[in-house]
């Protein structure tokens, strides 16, 4: 991939490391050296190092048809991830031109081992990896992973894949014999191998999950006062009432209609009113029963009374 700037300037070293300073760096005698030519008050650098970055993420999300790249400058910037960057210096006149990258880190996954349990580990993990499709099957991707191998001191069977693609599949296969895969319910591919002679610091047995506690059923006084709820008529058709004094009326003495104080007291009003004893019609009636009424009979006696 070229670019209308220098790269030679911005990489010196065949193979650079990146950070989150986007500072490119190289490893020597065991420990990453940052390079001299970039630093932090050089923002045109800085800014042609971003650049870099973010077109080698769009065209690693091009080839793998992903709707965005997972790889960018702020990205970079923004989590513990190094980004390793292969260059070609002779090409382009002298001025360099970009082969590929592979991004890497460490996640915290649960992973399912061959016998489905649950393991908790952190391995490093290969997020990112792309070579230029004019520049594939030239031996550049090995070099590249060889490369960072080398620097984490690593065994490729250790490692987790985030998502990888079929051509990443085929190159495992082909030059690290990673064929035998254990399925897992995430994004990320590990082999055989993956759970044998770690230390019990990278694997952890994830507890499984206590199981719940019996539910408590309704005691009866609630499920008496669910039944009688739903007996009831929705209102208006029924007046409100409250479930618990429903219940408890199954053990008191019923109560009539009348004696609620709330309806009593309405209706004997109303009775005094229309039929007070003051009306001329109830006078009347009174007066015509009494004169239709005859007059009591003497009782007879059974014995006459003596001469």
């Amino acid at each position: 991939m070229e670019f209308p700037f220098d790269i030679n300037q911005l990489f010196s070293e065949r193979v650079s490391v990146l950070d989150q300073s986007l500072i490119a760096g190289r490893k020597s005698a065991g420990r990453t050296i940052l390079h001299t030519s970039v630093s932090s008050d050089s923002p045109d650098l800085q800014a042609h190092i971003a650049t870099v970055i973010d077109e080698l993420g769009r065209a690693s999300a091009k080839a793998q048809q992903l709707t965005s790249p997972i790889t960018s400058a702020s990205k970079l910037q923004t989590q513990r991830h190094q980004l390793y960057l292969l260059k070609d210096g002779e090409s382009n006149g002298g001025r360099g031109v970009v082969v590929g990258f592979l991004k890497v880190g460490y996640k915290k996954l649960f992973l399912l081992d061959r016998q489905g349990l649950h393991i908790e580990a952190e391995p490093l993990c290969v997020l990112d990896f792309y070579i230029s499709e004019n520049l594939q099957r030239h031996g550049y991707g090995l070099e590249l992973f060889d490369f960072m191998l080398q620097h984490k001191s690593l065994e490729p069977i250790l490692m987790a894949f985030d998502r990888p693609s079929p051509k990443f599949l085929s190159f495992l296969a082909k030059q690290y014999c990673l064929t035998q895969s254990v399925p897992q319910v995430n994004n990320f591919v590990v082999f055989e191998g993956f759970f044998l002679n770690r230390s019990a610091a990278q694997l952890r047995k994830v507890p499984l999950r206590k199981p719940e506690g019996e539910i408590k059923p309704y005691s009866m006084m609630e499920r008496e006062a669910v039944r009688q709820e739903q007996r009831v008529p929705p209102w208006p058709f029924a007046p409100p009432h409250s479930p618990l004094r429903s219940v408890s009326s199954r053990y008191s003495p019923p109560l009539s209609v009348g004696s609620s104080p709330s309806r009593a007291a309405p209706r004997a009003a109303s009775l005094s009113a229309n039929q007070s004893p003051q009306s001329p019609l109830i006078e009347r009636c009174r007066a015509r029963r009494t004169r239709l009424t005859p007059p009591p009979r003497t009782p007879l006696s059974l014995h006459a009374p003596p001469l």
